[in-house]
């Protein structure tokens, strides 16, 4: 009878979390691109009290680097505890390299927004996309 690899959590933490930093920056460049601005929020020139473009981005990097963080870890869990077929496998791989490579497509052109505030921006939801990715690993982790 075979017995299950093991695999240190650490790992399948820190690979969870790279890849939900890497899911939660495509969503701030497409987001970006299509008008959703992160630094919207510290704007004195606008009447409104907060912009809903600048709202709608913080919680579209938030939930996509909470969900990818979850989702990674839940299947890295399953892969290696021999849960997860083959053919699911390659297929999401597939699927992550055609998203990132559609995320370069969409960003190959020049940035929408000046360049320091772009780049405190870029910044912004790295962090945010870090800690929302980590708590969605962490909780895939102690729900496995």
């Amino acid at each position: 009878m075979t017995e299950t690899p093991y695999f240190p959590r650490p790992l399948i933490l820190a690979g969870a979390v790279a890849a939900g930093v890497l899911l939660a920056l495509a969503m701030h460049m497409l987001g970006a691109r299509i008008g959703l601005d992160l630094g919207g929020l510290w704007r004195n020139d606008t009447g409104t009290f907060m912009p809903v473009g600048s709202a709608l981005a913080w919680w579209l990097i938030a939930t996509v680097g909470f969900s990818g963080g979850y989702f990674i870890a839940a299947i890295m869990h399953s892969a290696v505890s021999g849960q997860l077929p083959k053919r699911m496998q390659r297929f999401l791989i597939v699927v992550g390299v055609l998203l990132l490579a559609g995320t370069g497509q969409a960003i190959s052109g020049p940035s929408p927004v000046p360049s320091l505030s772009g780049a405190l921006a870029g910044t912004a939801a790295l962090c945010l996309g870090a800690l929302m990715a980590f708590c969605g690993a962490n909780f895939a982790l102690r729900k496995a």
